[in-house]
């Protein structure tokens, strides 16, 4: 069989795209309440911030404006798993009832082909609110701009980006030998919330978690040091695209290699 190229599954995607977009706007008013939803839920951990600080001056010699910068920096790199992997969610199901069978019997990439079906328009919220979290914390920190600092910033928000769709796929695939994945998902998806926060405040047992075993501290405090503290960066922070690429691919495999061998189980 032909190999196919990028060209043919951006052409591919689009059309997906269009007809999945199409369907969410026959119900706006979901759409909106979702979306109003979401902005609702960052805002709150706005606040959340917002008051923590008014106790204490900072946090392990981290301040206000640095911790939302993580906060800030967190949401958009979390923005690409939710718009484009958002299925994962919806793959247990799929397995459970027979119909992921469907997804094999198409003469394009399996893995592709099933993420592709759903984009999330809520993360869209979400990326605008985190975007305008980071330019006020950037601008608050008096950071500066320059074009070097702008790339740096693009190359650590995908490899962040890359952790937390590797955690999801990796979770998402666990159904195909485990009934009650649900909780698997669930688990990964809750301690994304202590990517908010520089790993130093925790003890010596979650800094190795969450540096080795569940990488969060990847997700937002190793990539935001080469731009908050350039001066003292640590190797990890600078090996950081490596380990993104890294763990998606392997979270790419085991994705795939729990797919191929799905037989299909009705009901």
């Amino acid at each position: 069989m032909k190999q196919k190229g990028l060209r043919f599954y951006s052409r591919i995607y689009l059309k997906i795209l269009a007809q999945d977009l199409k369907s969410k706007m026959s119900y706006r008013a979901d759409f909106i309440i979702s979306t109003i939803g979401m902005i609702c839920t960052n805002i709150a951990g706005f606040i959340s911030f917002w008051i923590l600080f008014r106790r204490f001056p900072s946090i392990d010699g981290w301040g206000y404006y640095e911790i939302l910068f993580l906060y800030g920096f967190s949401l958009v790199s979390l923005t690409p798993v939710q718009c484009f992997f958002d299925n994962n969610w919806s793959l247990r199901q799929y397995v459970y009832s027979g119909d992921f069978i469907k997804y094999c019997f198409r003469p394009i990439n399996l893995f592709f082909y099933f993420q592709s079906e759903v984009f999330d328009v809520k993360g869209l919220g979400q990326l605008a609110f985190g975007l305008g979290t980071l330019i006020f914390a950037w601008a608050k920190l008096g950071l500066g701009c320059s074009v070097l600092m702008i790339l740096k910033m693009i190359v650590f928000l995908l490899t962040a980006s890359l952790i937390m769709i590797s955690l999801q796929n990796a979770a998402a695939a666990t159904c195909f030998w485990i009934q009650n994945s649900f909780y698997v998902m669930d688990f990964v998806n809750r301690f994304r919330d202590y990517a908010k926060y520089p790993v130093t405040i925790f003890n010596r047992g979650f800094r190795f978690i969450f540096t080795f075993v569940m990488p969060i501290a990847f997700i937002a405090y190793y990539p935001s040091l080469v731009i908050l503290r350039p001066d003292a960066v640590p190797v990890l922070s600078w090996i950081s695209p490596l380990i993104g690429i890294l763990f998606f691919f392997l979270s790419y495999k085991f994705w795939m290699f729990g797919a191929l061998k799905y037989s299909g189980t009705g009901s």
